[in-house]
Order: C-alpha cells, then sequence, then structure tokens
C-alpha cells in the first residue's frame, strides 16, 4: 500500500506530479494524480483504445467533479481544475486528507470537519469499462452528493474545443450516450449542457505542447447520502452493460491480490502489478505488450526486451508463449514487425529481431517449452539467413568478419533511434556494438535450440566462433600502460562512415550481460561505472561534449536529449547482469533508486527515462514496460 498524506496532497507542486494509472487489459486505462488535477491531455477516468489497436485511443470521461452540499446547506467543491492563464479552481486537493494505493487502485479521502468523503476507483480487465465509487464515511447529518461529468470525445493525443460543435449527449434517467461512442450510468442524472473553456495541462506546457482545450459538461449525478452509502456511476464503451461500480471494484481487488500472492515483499508485489498493467489483448486476440502509458502503443523491440521481465520473471509462460506465436507469424525478410503507433506494420528495427531470438531461447529454457522450439525454429533459422544473404535498410553480415552491418540515409535503427525534421540524431550507422552482442548470443541461441531437437548446428556455431573472435578484436579499444589492470571499453560503433567511435555509451553492456554474450564472465571495464545514476545508467558520458543533461522543453529538444545523456532506467537490467556474472559479483543494490522511484513519480511503476544531470528528474512516460520488466528480472534473478 502506498499513501500519501495532506502534505503532498494538498501541494500541486508535488502532489499533481505523483500520477496514478488504472489500466483496462485492453490498452485504455483510467489515469490522473494525487492531487486530482489533470495535468495531461491524456489524464481521464476513460480512456479507451480501439480493439486489437492499443495505441488508438480516445478520451472520453475526463472528470467527474464532486460537489457536497452540507447539512448546513453549504457547497464544497472537491474538485481540482487549473485554466489557461494560471488560475487553480476549485481547489479540492486543499480538503484531501490523503491518497492510497491499495491493491492496485487509487483511493481518495477528503475532508471537510467532521464530514469525510471516499472516492474509489477500478476499471473491468479487458472491456473499456470503469467504476467509480464515492462513499460518505462519517458526517453529522445527511449530505447531498452531486458529480459533475466533464467529457469529450477525441484522439487521446489531440484536443477538442468549443470553436467546433459540442459532443453530441442522449440523456435518459440513468445517465448518458456521448457521441455514441460511450456510456454514463449511474442515479438521478440531470442533463447539463455548457462548454468549461480553457481546461489548462501543465505537464503538456513542460512538454512544449498546446497546453489547454475546452471540456462539455454533460451533465450530473445526485443522491442524498448517509454515514456508510455511496454513490456509484459507470462509464463505458461498447456493447457492455452496466456491472455495478462497487462490484467492478472488489472483483479487481480479487484479481490483483491473486497477481501478488507469492510476492515477496511490497517492493516485489508493486513491481509485478506494475508488469501486469503492460500486458493487453492484441490483435486476433493474443497477448501483447504495451511499452508505456499514456502515449505508446505497441512495439515490438520494446515487448522483446521486456519479455523476460513481463512473462519469465511472473511465471506468465502461457500468455508469453502465446505472444511469441504471434509475433513469428510477422517475420519478413528474416525481420520483426516493429508496429509502430500510427497503426501501421514497420520493419525498421536492426536490434528488435534479435532480442526476439533471445526471447525465444529463453522461453523455451525457462519453460521447457520444446514445441514453442520446433514451431518457431524454422522462422528463427531464416532469420539467420537472411541477416547472412542480406535484408532491409542495408543489414547484412560482413563476410570479412562475420559481424552485423547496417544502415540508410534517414533511418535510425537501433535502439537509439530519435529524429529531428526526419534527421537520426545517433544514426549509428555501420557495426553497433550492442547489435553484434545480440547476433552472438542470438546465433548460440538458435544454435542450442537447434541441437536440443537434435539437429546439427554446426554451421551456427562456426558463424558465431568467427562473429565472437572478430568481436573482441574489432570492439575492444586500446588502454594506455597504465591502465593494464583495468578492462579496457568497447567501441560504440566500429567501421561506421567517420570511422569508429569511442563514445562512452551502455550499449557495449550487452557484450557481458547477455546469456551468450560473447564477454560474458569476464571484468567490466570500471569507466561504465560513470554512467551509473539512481535511476540507472546514462545513454552517454558526462564528460562528453555531446552530453545533454537535461530531458525537457519542446519535442525537438526532447528528441535531441533522448539519448545523448538521458537516464535510461531499462539498462540497469544489463548493467546488473554484466557485473552479477562477472568478477565483480551480486549488484542487487544497484536497484536502490529504482526501488525508491516507485513512490515519486508513476505511483507504483518505474519511469521511461531520466535527466542526465542530478537530481535525475524523472522525464518520458511515467508507466514504462523495460523499465519495470528488467527492474523485476533482476530482482528475482532471472537471466
Amino acid at each position: 500500500m502506498v499513501v500519501f498524506g495532506a502534505q503532498v496532497c494538498g501541494d500541486l507542486s508535488a502532489g499533481a506530479e505523483r500520477e496514478w494509472l488504472v489500466p483496462d487489459g485492453a490498452g485504455g486505462y483510467a489515469m490522473g494524480t494525487v492531487s486530482g488535477l489533470r495535468t495531461r491531455r491524456y489524464h481521464g477516468l476513460l480512456v479507451v483504445a480501439e480493439p486489437g489497436r492499443p495505441a488508438r485511443r480516445h478520451l472520453g470521461l475526463a472528470a467527474l467533479d464532486p460537489v457536497l452540499t452540507m447539512p448546513s446547506g453549504a457547497t464544497v467543491s472537491l474538485a481540482t481544475h487549473e485554466w489557461d492563464g494560471g488560475v487553480v479552481s476549485p481547489e479540492g486537493h486543499t480538503l484531501l486528507e490523503r491518497f492510497e494505493l491499495v491493491d492496485g487502485l487509487p483511493r481518495w479521502r477528503w475532508r471537510i470537519g467532521p464530514v469525510v468523503l471516499e472516492r474509489t476507483l477500478a476499471m473491468v480487465h479487458g472491456s473499456p469499462h470503469v467504476g467509480v465509487v464515492h462513499r460518505l464515511v462519517s458526517a453529522p447529518g445527511p449530505v447531498t452528493l452531486t458529480l459533475k461529468a466533464l467529457v469529450t470525445w477525441r484522439d487521446a493525443h489531440g484536443e477538442r474545443g468549443a470553436s467546433g460543435p459540442p459532443p453530441v449527449v442522449a440523456s435518459s434517467s440513468d445517465g448518458a450516450v456521448v457521441e455514441r461512442a460511450f456510456r454514463l450510468h449511474g442515479p438521478s442524472w440531470e442533463p447539463g449542457g455548457q462548454w468549461y473553456r480553457g481546461a489548462y495541462a501543465r505537464a503538456e506546457a513542460a512538454r512544449g505542447l498546446n497546453a489547454t482545450e475546452d471540456l462539455w459538461f454533460a451533465g450530473q449525478f445526485r443522491a442524498e447520502l448517509r454515514t456508510g452509502e455511496a454513490l456509484e456511476v459507470e462509464a463505458w464503451a461498447g456493447e457492455d452493460q452496466a456491472r455495478g461500480a462497487q462490484r467492478i471494484i472488489h472483483r479487481a481487488e480479487e484479481r490483483n491480490r491473486a497477481l501478488v500472492h507469492d510476492a515477496s515483499d511490497a517492493v516485489d508485489a508493486a513491481l509485478v502489478l506494475a508488469a501486469d498493467a503492460f500486458v493487453v489483448a492484441g490483435a486476433q486476440g493474443a497477448p501483447d505488450v504495451v511499452a508505456g502509458y499514456p502515449w505508446f502503443g505497441t512495439w515490438g523491440r520494446d515487448t522483446m526486451t521486456s519479455y523476460e521481465g513481463l512473462f519469465l520473471a511472473t511465471g506468465w509462460c502461457d500468455e508469453g508463449r502465446e505472444l511469441l506465436r504471434a509475433y513469428a507469424a510477422t517475420l519478413s525478410e528474416g525481420m520483426l514487425a516493429n508496429t509502430a503507433d500510427t497503426g501501421q506494420t514497420e520493419y525498421n528495427t536492426v536490434d528488435g529481431t534479435l532480442w526476439f531470438l533471445h526471447a525465444v531461447e529463453r522461453h523455451v529454457t525457462a519453460a521447457d517449452d520444446e514445441d514453442l522450439a520446433r514451431e518457431i525454429l524454422p522462422g528463427l533459422e531464416q532469420v539467420i539467413a537472411a541477416h547472412v544473404a542480406g535484408t532491409r535498410y542495408g543489414i547484412r553480415v560482413d563476410p570479412a568478419d562475420g559481424l552485423v552491418t547496417q544502415g540508410a540515409p534517414g533511418v535510425a535503427l537501433t535502439w537509439m533511434d530519435a529524429r529531428v525534421d526526419g534527421v537520426p540524431v545517433t544514426p549509428r550507422s555501420g557495426k553497433p556494438v550492442e547489435v553484434n552482442a545480440l547476433w552472438i548470443n542470438g546465433l548460440a541461441a538458435v544454435a542450442g535450440l537447434k541441437e536440443r531437437l537434435g539437429g546439427d548446428a554446426t554451421g551456427l556455431r562456426r558463424l558465431r566462433e568467427q562473429a565472437a573472435a572478430s568481436f573482441e578484436s574489432r570492439f575492444r579499444m586500446s588502454r594506455p600502460a597504465s591502465d593494464v589492470q583495468d578492462a579496457a571499453p568497447l567501441y560504440d560503433v566500429v567501421d561506421g562512415p567517420g570511422g569508429d567511435d569511442p563514445s562512452t555509451r551502455p550499449n557495449q553492456l550487452l557484450a557481458w550481460s547477455l546469456p551468450h554474450a560473447p564477454l560474458r564472465g569476464t571484468p567490466v571495464p570500471a569507466l561504465l561505472s560513470s554512467l551509473l545514476t539512481p535511476l540507472g545508467p546514462r545513454s552517454l558520458a558526462a564528460d562528453d561534449p555531446a552530453f545533454t543533461g537535461a530531458h525537457r522543453g519542446s519535442p525537438a529538444d526532447r528528441d535531441r536529449a533522448y539519448h545523448q545523456g538521458t537516464v535510461w532506467p531499462w539498462l540497469i537490467g544489463p548493467y546488473a547482469d554484466a557485473v552479477r556474472h562477472g568478477p565483480q559479483g551480486d549488484h542487487r543494490e544497484l536497484l536502490a533508486g529504482i526501488e525508491a522511484h516507485l513512490y515519486e513519480w508513476g505511483v507504483g511503476s518505474v519511469s521511461e527515462t531520466a535527466d542526465g544531470q542530478a537530481p535525475h528528474r524523472a522525464t518520458g512516460c511515467p508507466f514504462q514496460a523495460w523499465s519495470v520488466a528488467e527492474t523485476l528480472r533482476v530482482r528475482r534473478n532471472v537471466g
């Protein structure tokens, strides 16, 4: 359980920077802040994803504003909104007594003297359906609670304003249907009909994006409550029916408790619930992985990088098996699909496919799943053959040394894929170090699977031996004689357009961390420890002239900084594995900063990124799949 008191809830600089998330298991969610202030265009109580397309989301129910009419007749608004111009009104956060995250569900408690009101919400797993319960905990007499429904219907990435037509609301006695897209259900519905103009989202302003929109007051629910009584409201999209908001909450609590029944401690339980948020129903019913909330959809690279942590560390092998089968069906010209948030299927990574080889081998080993190995092995062998022969974007094995080279104008194929005005910030054309570590690991993985099934992997073993020998000779940098006691670091890219790149980046960690890595078990260069921060390694050394310490500002500013020093928590996994399997020994204490971070920003989860400079404030998505997955995997000692 996570608890924040009045000092955090009542301070917008603190409470509004801590966000909660309740996913629906289908790519949609409810999301907001501890203080109740909507700081993002993505915040709302009902955000609906298109079936099988988690990147296509619409915001429906933006807010339910509670207003209490006290026994004295005085009214008190418990909502919190910020408006264009900086005015915060009403200021219901100042009356918050506490915020709790219990069994993964948010709970607020307001106190106005002897009157205490509590709100809890949950979503139906697998359906865009939210239940919200307001319960009167104590009062000297009956009070009237009114819930004002502020709605819209727009793409989650956009805005909607009063310059256009208002949402069409068809009202009935028990609620309303908005834009024929979603339904509101509750007691004593009274239609509304006006714009709330200039709602301001401060987090969007900080990201250099438009920060204002208008919300439509669709109507309100009302009930007279006595101590212990509750007002229940639901909202959903699709053909579902009312289920009872309290019942929705009870079932969500039961499901979440079952998920964490074998958790070792509170941090372990939080990470398991965080992991569950990213596993959603994908196309054709197979599981898929949302890369991050609130704005990412499914990405093949992120899914495969996260696979061990999300599916093997948790024991969700059956779901993982179906996911791997579905992704295997996307293989084309030896490449794995990397479905973009545009909804289009794209083949635009050099590393995503190699992470797939790793994920399949780890799954077969952990689950003893030879049936899956037998089914997928032909596709994996085609991946190897396509890389040897050459495939898209200049991805091919150099016959001279057995290493993978890649690159084409205007694209960035590695995980460092940011672009500004269509120009890659870090194109890394040539032979990237982590790509070749993954290649060498993948060759061993496929060879092992083939041998496990009784096949002859001599050719694969020969390819790996050549690549591994070349890796040591091509990537290892020379060191001055005075540093002979320390292992020499690796080039980040060799044979690039400008020659070999000596930048100190964390990509080389994969040369020690992967199960069949070329340098596994050997000392990690001490230089790499300089990349460490409390939230994981920086993406570029702080003493590099290109280092950018703040991942903030406009979209272009953020993209320029994305891989130029910004901290990436997922990299704590490769770092911990590299030192754990080397002479340095176990370094689980590396997770201490990330464990503390669980309660700092995306409550109960791990952020996508953080500033490269101290104090390393979190940036990017507050809830990121591979950040959670790698923390959970290392903590559970998987790999």
